[in-house]
């Protein structure tokens, strides 16, 4: 491996993984995205990265390992500082790193809930996975983006895992439209950004994956 050169170790599924992508192209970095078999076997180059977790996505810059999404994001923008990801007001970093976190805490568990459960656990699934969003639509509230009008950090770390809604939508019966439709509206202009159109995986790809995970789980 070439020193300078930008790898990524990822999956295609990940919305983590997708993470990075989008960061690194809202920067113009080049960069190698190497995809990972997860299930038959990860790579040396993987485990040796990553030795503490073995997941993706890890960014190798230098030839130095960057674990885990949201430091990865923020590695990328120290690494290359323009166009900056976050605010250069300290507050306003902080609520951005505030709701990065509480993404990260939140929303992907509660949606593999939904498509985990059944019966009354998966309505309480629901339940709260609504309540989650309903929260972020707050935090958002009438502008264009989580940071204002500048797509940024915030936006970065929670449109990739919006790939995965389909699926929740399907196994949950209901739309994420009709329940919160400002952060429906807000999920559709990132994806008219050519950064994020270009590495969010189709919906119905995840949802097969995610029927694909349910037998593995033995829901089917």
């Amino acid at each position: 491996m070439n020193k300078g050169e930008v790898v990524l170790l990822d999956f295609w599924a990940s919305p983590f993984a997708t993470r990075a992508k989008i960061a690194l192209a809202e920067k113009g970095v080049k960069f190698k995205a190497r995809e990972e078999d997860l299930f038959g076997g990860k790579s040396e180059l993987l485990l040796t990265s990553n030795p503490v977790y073995k997941k993706v996505p890890v960014l190798i810059h230098n030839g130095k390992p960057v674990p885990e999404s949201s430091i990865i994001v923020n590695y990328i923008d120290d690494a290359w500082p323009t166009p900056s990801l976050l605010p250069a007001c300290p507050y306003e970093k902080s609520v951005a790193r505030f709701w990065a976190d509480f993404i990260d805490k939140k929303v992907f568990d509660a949606g593999c809930n939904i498509w985990r459960g059944k019966g009354e656990e998966l309505e309480l699934a629901k339940k709260e996975f609504i309540e989650i969003l309903k929260v972020l639509e707050e935090a958002l509230g009438k502008k264009d983006y989580f940071g204002g009008d500048t797509f940024g950090f915030v936006d970065i770390i929670a449109i990739p895992l919006t790939s995965w809604f389909h699926a929740y939508e399907v196994f949950g019966n209901f739309k994420v439209e009709d329940e919160c439709p400002r952060f429906s509206a807000w999920m559709k202009k990132c994806m008219e950004r050519e950064t994020v159109a270009k590495f969010l995986p189709d919906q119905t790809k995840v949802y097969d994956f995610v029927c694909m995970m349910r037998k593995m789980h033995g829901l089917e």
